[in-house]
């Protein structure tokens, strides 16, 4: 029995692997790859993946170590930046959903139950899936990164929300569905009461210390938390909240303390290990034998959801003063129904709700919403310059709550040199300009990154480089060189693409990872590669070397 489900997990591994490799060749995403390995190997393909319970089992804890993750880049500073956009948006997204949503459903011939359950499932995204996206594309730590997983999490909640209510209604014609609602709602309100008082306890009396003793050795820091992750996602499920709130809410204590970049970076390749197993888990679960009849409801309502929950997603942050790019990158995160969203109509199943082909047409408009936004996220930077000139609408005049994000405004001194990127290299350039009297300005998308730097009295910007609309903004006339430490290829042509719109008309130089290619960059009318990699391993060649010679004429 143990051998033979191990040599299915070996099978398992080996055709992930593959069909991985050939995702990647073909420039596609992996988790789309092992999504169809789920479908491929699961009972509506060959049904050689049987032991479905240890499957699901670690994706449920690959679940919630993504969810801790999350929760750990998640601080009380953020919290107060983001809360009340994060909010709007979110409830706003969900209210024009399920309004809209019911009305689409209804006319296309369904019954009022399957109208009000399918509406309340396009509301929800996938959280795992677009932090997954964005933690890949490095723009977790973007103002749209941070603003989408803020909405996220409200939807997090209108989950288990929705789910409680509707449990509480029990079966089609059930006795005393209001007071056991009631009664739902005050035990909730008391769950929600208990729980913040516990992590308040916890974060001020307890874990600052019991982590600061963990730390002690790197290996029980990771233990402690992984076990920290799960077990709080177990307490939350027990509590009557959710397993994913459970494992968010661990990695929320831990934000605070000084070790949470050190356990974000231990279990990085864990999470994206157990994260196989959720991707391959839900394309097992997919339900495609009743399907065909529901092929046209269902690509209407994915049309539904990749275009109408992206807009009015636009539509609120642009009143609230946002950039319509920001509005535009959040608003992809919403292009697609959730892993949740089947689960909640599979418990309308067993509430008798619902029949089984209000499963099937969930289940098609996910596997539709989720591919397609997919790419429409991975690209999301050449899909928006081809759609930017008709998005002029969900922008105000002066977006004045990104401007105010680090409480400057869009003038400021000479600049002769702009540093765009301040990681580790683009901070230590800036600083080291700035040390000399050098006229530099530097920018970056991170708002935290920004407002620790401006507290060190170094003169920094908050923004996207890669945004025409925002390049606009900076004084290129006076610019003679722009550095560029942006991670990605993508990026670095976009800012290209931005100088040159903008009419700029300085030197450019770009410091650049390994593997992006010198020779396009250079064509691209790049003037200056810096590799730091290289040139740090050269410097410290030739140092090495000058010593020994010193030495050897010395003796």
């Amino acid at each position: 029995m143990h051998s033979a489900a191990f040599s299915e997990f070996a099978l398992i591994l080996l055709v992930a692997a593959l069909a991985g490799l050939v995702f990647v060749r073909l420039r596609q995403p992996v988790l789309i790859a092992y999504i169809v390995v789920g479908i491929a190997l699961g009972p509506a393909g060959f049904g050689l993946a049987t032991a479905q319970d240890q499957i699901a089992l670690l994706a449920q804890v690959g679940v919630a170590v993504l969810l801790f993750i999350v929760g750990l880049k998640l601080d009380l500073t953020h919290v107060r930046h983001i809360g009340p956009v994060a909010l709007a948006t979110g409830l706003g997204q969900l209210a024009f959903t399920i309004l809209l949503g019911f009305g689409i459903i209804l006319a296309l011939g369904k019954d009022l139950m399957t109208a009000l359950y399918v509406a309340v499932a396009l509301t929800f995204s996938s959280t795992i899936i677009i932090v997954k996206l964005l933690s890949d594309k490095r723009e977790l730590d973007s103002l749209h990164g941070r603003i989408a997983i803020g909405f996220l999490i409200v939807q997090d909640l209108a989950v288990v929300l929705a789910m409680m209510v509707m449990s509480a209604l029990g079966g089609p014609g059930g006795e005393g569905a209001a007071p056991d609602t009631l009664g739902v709602m005050l035990s909730l309100a008391g769950r929600v009461l208990a729980a913040a008082v516990a992590v308040f306890v916890l974060m001020r009396y307890l874990l600052p210390w019991l982590v600061a003793q963990m730390a002690r050795s790197q290996e029980l820091l990771l233990i402690f938390a992984l076990s920290w992750a799960v077990a709080l996602a177990a307490l939350g499920a027990w509590a009557g909240f959710s397993m994913e709130a459970g494992a968010f809410i661990a990695g929320f204590t831990l934000a605070s303390t000084k070790f949470r970049e050190s356990i974000n970076a231990r279990l990085s390749g864990i999470r994206d290990f157990l994260l196989l197993f959720f991707f391959i888990h839900l394309g097992l679960e997919l339900e495609l034998s009743t399907l065909g009849e529901e092929l046209v409801p269902a690509l209407l309502l994915s049309l539904f959801v990749l275009i109408g929950n992206p807009l009015i997603v636009m539509a609120i942050m642009g009143y609230m003063g946002y950039r319509k790019r920001t509005g535009f990158m959040a608003g992809l995160t919403v292009a697609q129904i959730s892993e949740f969203s089947i689960v909640f109509v599979a418990m309308g199943i067993s509430l008798g709700h619902v029949d089984r082909s209000a499963l099937g047409l969930t289940t098609l408009v996910g596997l539709v919403t989720i591919t397609l936004s997919t790419y429409m996220i991975l690209y999301s930077g050449p899909l928006y310059e081809r759609v930017s000139r008709f998005l002029g609408v969900f922008e105000r005049r002066t977006p004045f709550r990104e401007l105010a994000e680090t409480g400057k405004d869009e003038g400021g001194p000479p600049v002769e040199v702009l540093v765009c990127g301040l990681g580790r290299y683009g901070r230590r350039v800036l600083e080291r300009l700035h040390l000399e009297g050098v006229p530099v300005l530097g920018v970056d998308f991170d708002p935290e990154n920004v407002e620790r730097l401006a507290r060190r009295g170094l003169p920094v910007r908050f923004g996207d480089v890669e945004s025409p609309e925002f390049l606009e903004t900076l004084p290129l006339s006076q610019v003679r060189w722009v550095l560029s430490t942006l991670p990605l290829l993508e990026g670095q042509c976009a800012l290209l693409e931005g100088l040159k719109g903008a009419g700029y008309g300085g030197r450019v130089a770009v410091a650049v990872r390994e593997q992006l290619p010198v020779r396009e960059l250079k064509a691209l009318g790049v003037d200056r590669v810096f590799q730091p990699f290289l040139d740090a391993a050269d410097h410290a060649g030739e140092q090495l070397l000058a010593l020994l010679r010193a030495r050897a004429t010395a003796a």
